[in-house]
């Protein structure tokens, strides 16, 4: 296994990192406290310098006009962006956005890549994506209670999503419901582009997030289908295989989420070794004295450093063999990071005090933000379950054939 990084990487890093300190950090106090558009003309201006830069789409294909990272390369520049809680939309490489672009590059007709994937790529437009349900367990993604009916050459859509994140805002979901309630319970749903303004496509609220409801990307819509009609031909791929086509995303999205918490362990670990050294407890005495805050930094290097080699280690597995064959590295990353990440963030928070639960510094909204990431995409033990299964199977057959 090879985690060298490359020339070009080891540049492209060098142009990241300034980038993100110098220009991005500076926007964090009004976006903290004042919210998504408080900044969001000048979000809009860095995008544009990112464009000029070439550093524009990290995760898409040069052709599609992306500088055409591999899973581990890009796993590596997203432990930079996730440094900033805005690193990843600066780039155009945001969830849920990314994620769309690339089921649109796979399996959008000419007419759907035209109309939504060119100006998403562009940056011209934000998309959302309706999965998850109030009604249904996210932890069994394939029961949902939204329905898609055959009605001449439309679709008419009935159902409730929640969850969806950027949806204030956004220029059109692509929503997962049921088209074949008939069939095996994993080809039943489809995936079907719905724009914003479709008649009937209604996001009635920002759910409430620990005490902030958000705004624009930075948001979680709840959305209501109410007869929502909308043409056949916004069909992505064929009927009845949303399912897998949300698969196939998830894999390597898992590794763009474990490196954004990578780069978000890193930026609460520098911030809270900077206040350790600087906060003074008593005359010439410093909390980097005190052991208890010692033993938290070297637990902290140590177990940042681990869930890192673990996620590259995935995501050249990924590069390697496919998603499929990587999905225990997936499993076990996906729960191993979001609890490191928890860990590292509760330290900083800790070694800050009472500064350390304001707005005036990003721990708290990492702290409270990031706690969902052991629910979304995969609850912590149904990722547990799943590997630990597909071990305790091998070893039965193992003991099996020596019987």
């Amino acid at each position: 296994m090879d985690f060298a990084v490359s020339d070009t990487m080891k540049h492209l890093i060098k142009q990241v990192r300034p980038f993100i300190e110098d220009e991005l950090y500076p926007l964090e106090p009004a976006f903290l406290q004042e919210g998504f558009k408080a900044v969001e003309t000048e979000l809009h201006k860095k995008r544009e310098k990112v464009k000029k830069l070439g550093l524009w789409l990290p995760q898409i294909d040069k052709e599609h006009g992306g500088l055409g990272l591999n899973v581990l390369d890009h796993a590596l520049l997203s432990a930079e962006l996730g440094k900033s809680p805005v690193g990843h939309y600066t780039f155009n490489c945001q969830a849920p956005d990314a994620g769309n672009m690339e089921i649109l590059i796979k399996y959008g007709s000419p007419e759907q890549q035209e109309t939504y994937l060119k100006p998403l790529l562009a940056g011209e437009i934000r998309s959302c994506f309706g999965m998850t349900e109030p009604d249904f367990p996210g932890s069994n993604p394939v029961w949902m209670g939204t329905t898609a009916v055959k009605d001449g050459d439309d679709y008419i859509i009935n159902g409730r999503k929640w969850w969806t994140t950027g949806g204030d805002g956004a220029a059109f979901a692509v929503v997962m419901a049921i088209t074949n309630p008939e069939a095996d319970i994993h080809f039943r749903a489809s995936q079907i582009i719905v724009p914003a303004d479709t008649p009937g496509f209604l996001i009635e609220a920002s759910t409430p997030f620990m005490g902030h409801r958000g705004e624009g990307w930075a948001s979680h819509s709840e959305v209501r289908l109410e007869n929502c009609r909308v043409p056949q031909k916004n069909l992505l791929g064929s009927e009845g295989t949303g399912f897998l086509i949300a698969q196939e995303r998830l894999g390597p999205g898992r590794i763009h989420h474990c490196m954004r918490w990578i780069g978000i362990c890193e930026r609460a670990f520098d911030l809270m070794c900077r206040r350790a050294v600087q906060r003074k407890i008593a005359p010439e005495r410093s909390l980097a004295m005190r052991q208890f805050v010692q033993g938290w930094v070297a637990e902290s290097r140590a177990e940042i450093d681990a869930a890192k080699l673990m996620v590259l280690h995935a995501a050249w597995c990924i590069d390697r063999y496919g998603a499929k064959e990587a999905r225990d590295q997936i499993a076990l990353i996906k729960f191993t990071v979001a609890n490191t990440m928890g860990r590292v963030l509760d330290r900083a928070l800790q070694v800050y005090g009472g500064l350390g639960v304001t707005d005036y510094t990003p721990l708290a909204l990492f702290y409270r933000t990031e706690r969902a990431a052991r629910i979304y995409d995969g609850a912590d033990e149904v990722h547990k379950i799943s590997v630990a299964k597909r071990i305790l199977r091998q070893y039965a057959e193992l003991l099996g054939a020596g019987e």
